[in-house]
């Protein structure tokens, strides 16, 4: 328990950040399951890139926001890329 008004507010500011980022995460997630299970469903090659591309965006900004380490957002997209290679070329 906080013992002063500023240590009060303190722990209402971390209680709002953490909210904001397990929501931020939680989305970040999403988007990268929803273009996992997209290539699972064999789609045009366009709409592959399309979403990809949606997908890097979204990994740079929350790299960006340091709500997720650059090096996971890079070695995610990596892993990414290939395997839309791999289901494209493969």
């Amino acid at each position: 328990m906080p013992n002063s008004a500023s240590a009060e507010k303190s722990l209402r500011k971390a209680n709002v950040r953490r909210e904001r980022n397990r929501q931020q995460r939680s989305t970040l997630r999403t988007t990268v399951k929803r273009f996992r299970t997209l290539l699972g469903t064999k789609p045009s090659q366009q709409e592959a890139d399309t979403q990809f591309s949606l997908v890097v965006k979204a990994l740079d900004q929350a790299a960006a926001r340091k709500l997720i380490h650059k090096n996971t957002a890079s070695r995610v997209k990596s892993r990414l890329a290939a395997l839309k290679k791999k289901t494209f070329v493969g």
